[in-house]
């Protein structure tokens, strides 16, 4: 399977799964192989197909884990880093040494012609141990920061995708309005050369004509920008055409402050990628404490011998020499090696500060973005079910009463910039409720489900089953 196949399974499996246990522990060897086997033999997904006017959300989502490249790079990133962990595991190379005597060294048995060498370092026990699990919980966490951009790829686009919702949504409404003055604007030309209106009601309504038709070039020309960032996104020309949306659905969605806190602290991908760079620099720590030991080095000298010379002819005389030696280094120098265990602590220590910084910057986040999450619920349920429908009424009523000559030009202008301005809320408290989900999903690093079944339960909400768990959740060492 192709790497680009790869790393679009993963995004969209991730995408219907819920949220997984963190892994506190470090990886055991068979952890590790399970890990790197998972991932050679995780089966292909379906070939994608095209962006069509008829493609929902999650059609958008799943071309976009496909053909982003960046989220592709974060995934070689990954991929990098498990490929150190065979590395930093394995022994030194041996080291093979021939000399030649260009001067023959005589000796009792014979001249010395020519020799080879073998000799392999061995690590002092535990050292490449301790290298192969600072180097998994490298590779854990850059799989988590693969998980975070491809969350964050997931939000830029819904993000995107109901920005561009809402600026097609404006636009409707604008043109709407703009239908309806022009309307009125006529029944006011219609009265004045009756003399039935002034002049006057005739400019206000050609006024309001211009500045409805300058909003809505406005809106207009702010297509050009909005579509570039969904196309980046999905890396297509920026100009491709793209179909505004439909109305987000307002599911019911219990969110509880609590809940989600704690969510974020066990499931945000960052938040776990600093888990594992913390415990790989705790590996790294009493990596450290182990150079105090030294490393022993074996060796195999094997040396061609000639015939002796000069007639003595001993009982040895030209067998070639063999010697086997052994050394180990010596780790005097205890200051350096102190300053490399405090290098490693300071490394640990700022790793877990860094994770508690990040955590506070996460909670402020997801705190914001639920108070925007249910402020925008409340002004959908005040401008949908009151607001809306009332200027609904007081336009009707303005207008009709405009039109039998009972009221004056004003009160239909006024009744019409409010509608439109209640139309665009509604629509821009919709757009802003599905971009604050979205977001929450992002910080806590999972979806968010309804609480009336199909969301408590192991179903995402799109309905599909999760896949099974990560080899990351296999027994910690």
């Amino acid at each position: 399977m192709t790497k680009r196949a790869l790393v679009a399974a993963l995004a969209v499996a991730a995408l219907l799964t819920g949220c997984a246990r963190p892994d506190r522990g470090g990886f055991s060897p068979a952890a590790r192989r399970a890990y790197a086997a998972d991932i050679a033999e995780r089966p292909a997904p379906p070939p994608p197909v095209e962006l069509t006017e008829e493609s929902s959300l999650p059609a958008y989502l799943a071309y976009a884990a496909w053909h982003n490249p960046g989220l592709e790079a974060a995934f070689n990133r990954w991929r990098a880093g498990l490929e150190r962990i065979p590395q930093v595991t394995a022994l030194p190379d041996p080291r093979l040494t021939y000399r030649y005597y260009v001067r023959e060294v005589e000796t009792r048995v014979g001249a010395m012609r020519q020799g080879v060498g073998l000799t392999q370092v061995f690590p002092w026990v535990g050292k490449l141990e301790l290298q192969g699990e600072a180097a998994a919980m490298e590779a854990a966490a850059l799989r988590q920061r693969f998980e975070s951009a491809r969350l964050q790829l997931f939000y830029t686009v819904q993000d995107g995708w109901w920005e561009y919702y809402y600026l097609g949504r404006s636009i409707a409404i604008v043109q709407e309005n703009l239908r309806l003055v022009q309307r009125v604007e006529e029944v006011a030309r219609i009265r004045y050369r009756t003399a039935a209106a002034e002049q006057p009601d005739v400019i206000r309504a050609q006024v309001e004509l211009g500045r409805l038709e300058d909003r809505l070039a406005s809106l207009r020309d702010l297509q050009g920008p909005l579509l570039a960032r969904l196309n980046a996104a999905l890396n297509r020309p920026l100009t491709a055409p793209l179909p505004f949306p439909s109305a987000p659905p307002v599911e019911p969605v219990e969110l509880s402050e609590d809940r989600l806190l704690a969510m974020l602290s066990e499931s945000n991908p960052e938040l776990r990628a600093l888990d594992a760079e913390t415990l790989a620099a705790r590996a790294r720590v009493r990596l450290a404490e182990k150079e105090y030991y030294p490393d022993v080095m074996l060796g195999l000298d094997y040396t061609q011998l000639a015939d002796s010379t000069g007639g003595r002819n001993p009982s040895d005389d030209g067998k070639d020499a063999v010697v086997a030696s052994a050394s180990i280094n010596l780790p005097i120098w205890y200051d350096k090696l102190a300053a490399g265990v405090r290098q490693a602590e300071h490394n640990e220590r700022a790793a877990a500060l860094a994770r508690a910084q990040r955590t506070n910057d996460l909670a402020a986040a997801l705190k914001m973005a639920l108070y925007r999450f249910r402020d925008a619920e409340r002004k959908i349920s005040l401008y949908r079910d009151t607001l809306l429908p009332k200027s609904i009424e007081a336009l009707a009523t303005a207008e009709a009463s405009f039109r039998a000559g009972r009221s004056d030009f004003t009160d239909v202008i006024d009744a019409q910039r409010v509608l439109l301005e209640f139309e665009l809320s509604l629509a821009r408290a919709l757009a802003d409720r599905a971009q604050r989900l979205a977001e929450l999903e992002t910080l806590v690093g999972c979806p968010l489900f309804r609480p009336d079944g199909a969301g408590e339960s192991s179903r995402g909400r799109s309905g599909a089953e999760p896949p099974a768990p990560a080899p990351e959740e296999m027994e910690p060492r």
